[in-house]
């Protein structure tokens, strides 16, 4: 064999693989991949040449760690850290630790950006053009940092920057529903991420690239464990495991929270009762919460889920939820700890509408909480539903931190085989108008505490994040992860821009693909609300599952989890009266709001059901009969399914072929899905309405019984 053949060989065997590598996801949208723009990369090249951080930041390594890894990637050249300001230099530092920064007198511009905002100027030091990062503390050099790779990674004009940016809500939180076990509760991208056998001695570097890229879209905390809580958490066999955690995170600006459970001083403490007002039971807490900083003196503080669906909880003793919240808040407050106490609370009377108990439980309690305490509310009143009413909670507790629940694994839209970009749910739901103080008083407001004495801001999202080689399962999964943070950071943003990022960010910035992509993204949502619960209707899922349609759904373990009890039809019509003649939930809203709902010709259709039981017969503003509507809907959902999948199709040869087939063979199961969701719920609906389906829409293939048995999993 001659020199060349060798080559050739080696070249085959070694080389050609890593080259042709697929695409597997890890990297999320942190691939920093080279710029496929001769232009900008040119430009980029020119502008930036070194880094120089002054003093020494506590997260100085992770920000030089994430400079040369960025420019490596994006540029094709690694830029070393310099001694000193040169031209095309990217100076990092606050200051207190830089006299450079300290002499631009940027004092002002700052003093309005808090312990997380930062700036980024282009400015002129000893004649040389440089890119300035700044802030009041490290954490906001590194949010500072990820802000401007974003830039870079969207392509984004950056030859004179003055961009200020400060969080607007101040707790940004994943929620893992992950036990101890390894499984994650509503989880569909494999077990949990946390290896507790492993732990402390074995760190997976996974953790890591957790941190990285939860600090680059600004979420600040992560509870790490299922709000149906195991107290062994608290126990001398975990906390050294969540310390090691903590101590990774750390450099990221990620503190660590814990689910606890209520009944904890019974279960591990040996007390014979877990009465918040019960002097041992308080002291059993406090000497746990010390316990607790011992090891991880940053500690971010307790999440409860308490007398909710079987969990234990003060009213067990005839207290309140304040007195709960407020017992763990005493004992938090000495570390700068905080309570969020989840406002999802329901009982099993069938009389009472569920959707008036979170309101109805915490509303009288508004001003009783302490300092320290979040009430962690649901975007809707029932529970992540895909389309729901804001929570009339909202703006109704002026007196009282709120912050926002999301949930961000798709519980009931299609797990991790559908895609849908949740982030357009997250806006309708935040730019919702409560009216609280007139209008404009949108629920992004009330977070803001733009309405409230509260002292505490924030926002939470239940994680769809396991073990899964691209984290998410579905590779459209991160896109919502990612829109989160968005809007934990700046609950003004709209779905579209952040798509925008994220496309960008995650695929090869091709235009015909970019605009492909978003126009996916951009319709999924309301394409999931059309094949599942159109016009309002809700709740109308496989019972435990969740997966597939059941509104035959009338055997359950308590009333209100019938999908009976929600949709309500029957010969006379479909959906559940909830003005002043029914439930009366429109009344928790403020008046505006509750006239609008009250009324059908002022009730947004896409609500309709939710407030309003009506007709087979009644003719909606299209001037079709609801039944027509209904079904036209239902019908919709499909074909803009069928739609997504044409539209993907055209971005073959643009994104990696690995993604493109999984999102492909995904799309083609959304679809079959969707069909088994049309179907089944057009057909048992129609043996009340005893109306035909509409002319010119295709019959179903099989009968009701075949979708009543049916299992999606």
């Amino acid at each position: 064999m001659n020199y060349y053949k060798i080559l050739f060989a080696y070249l085959l065997v070694f080389i050609l693989p890593l080259s042709l590598k697929a695409d597997d996801g890890y990297r999320l949208w942190l691939k920093y991949d080279k710029i496929n723009n001769a232009t900008l990369l040119n430009s980029y090249s020119t502008a930036y040449k070194s880094y120089y951080i002054e003093g020494n930041p506590a997260n100085a390594a992770v920000i030089q760690k994430e400079l040369s890894m960025a420019f490596k990637g994006l540029l094709g050249k690694d830029i070393k850290q310099g001694k000193a300001v040169s031209d095309g230099c990217i100076v990092i530092g606050t200051p207190a630790s830089s006299t450079i920064i300290k002499g631009l007198k940027i004092d002002k511009e700052l003093a309005k950006l808090g312990d997380e905002g930062f700036l980024i100027k282009t400015v002129v030091i000893n004649k040389k053009k440089c890119t300035v990062i700044t802030a009041n503390k490290d954490n906001g050099l590194l949010y500072g940092v990820f802000h401007f790779l974003r830039l870079i990674q969207t392509q984004q004009n950056t030859d004179e920057l003055n961009i200020e940016s400060a969080p607007k809500l101040q707790v940004r939180l994943l929620n893992h529903w992950d036990n101890l076990d390894g499984s994650v509760e509503r989880g569909y991208a494999g077990t949990s991420i946390w290896n507790w056998d492993a732990l402390p001695a074995t760190l997976d570097p996974k953790y890591t690239d957790y941190a990285r890229a939860n600090a680059s879209v600004g979420i600040n905390g992560t509870v790490l464990n299922n709000v149906n809580s195991n107290p062994k958490i608290m126990t001398a066999d975990y906390l050294p495991k969540v310390k090691a955690l903590a101590d990774v995170f750390r450099p990221y600006g990620l503190k660590v929270y814990l689910s606890v459970s209520f009944s904890a001083p019974i279960k591990i403490g040996g007390l014979k009762t877990a009465d918040p007002l019960d002097p041992a039971v308080i002291e059993w807490w406090k000497n746990k919460t010390d316990e607790i900083y011992k090891y991880i003196p940053d500690f971010g503080g307790f999440l409860v889920k308490a007398n909710s669906e079987g969990q234990p909880g003060p009213q067990d003793y005839g207290r309140t939820h304040a007195d709960g919240a407020n017992m763990l808040a005493d004992v938090l407050k000495p570390h700068n700890g905080i309570v969020m106490w989840r406002a999802f609370v329901y009982n099993s009377n069938p009389a009472e509408d569920r959707t008036l108990q979170a309101y109805n439980s915490f509303k009288p309690f508004d001003g009783k909480f302490k300092d320290n305490v979040l009430v962690q509310i649901k975007n809707g009143a029932i529970d992540f539903q895909p389309r729901e009413p804001f929570s009339p909670l909202f703006g109704a507790m002026p007196n009282t931190s709120l912050m926002m629940e999301f949930q961000i694994t798709q519980e009931y839209l299609g797990s991790s085989k559908h895609l849908v970009y949740l982030a357009s749910l997250f806006e309708e739901t935040l730019q919702s108008d409560t009216y609280t103080k007139g209008k404009g008083s949108t629920v992004s407001n009330v977070l803001q505490g733009k309405y409230t004495t509260g002292k505490l801001t924030g926002m939470a999202g239940v994680s769809n994040i396991g073990n899964s080689v691209n984290w998410t399962g579905h590779p459209f999964g991160q896109a919502n992860w990612f829109s989160m943070g968005r809007l934990a950071w700046d609950p003004d943003l709209t779905a579209e821009s952040i798509a925008d990022e994220w496309i960008k960010m995650t695929f090869p910035n091709v235009k015909n693909a970019v605009d492909a992509i978003k126009t996916i993204m951009m319709q999924s949502r309301e394409a999931a609300v059309n094949y599942m619960t159109p016009l309002g209707l809700h709740h109308i899922m496989a019972y435990n599952t969740h997966q597939g349609p059941g509104p035959w759904v009338d055997t359950a373990a308590q009333p209100n989890w019938k999908s009976t009890y929600y949709h309500n039809a029957d010969a006379n019509g479909i959906g559940f009266n909830r003005t002043s003649t029914g439930s009366d939930a429109v009344g928790q809203y403020f008046p505006p709001v509750r006239d609008m709902f009250e009324k059908t010709e002022t009730c947004p259709e896409n609500l309709l059901l939710w407030f309003h039981h009506l007709k087979w017969t009644y003719k909606m503003k299209s001037g079709k009969s609801l039944w027509d509507e209904l079904c036209q809907h239902y019908y919709k959902g499909v074909d803009e399914v069928r739609t997504m999948q044409k539209t993907w199709e055209t971005t073959k040869g643009s994104v990696d072929a690995e993604i493109f087939t999984k999102v492909k063979d995904l799309l083609a199961t959304q679809e079959k899905e969707a069909v088994i969701w049309r179907n089944g719920c057009v057909l048992y609906f129609q043996t009340f309405s005893k109306m035909p389906v509409p002319a010119g829409l295709e019959t179903p293939d099989k009968p009701l019984s075949y979708y009543k048995e049916l299992k999606v999993d």
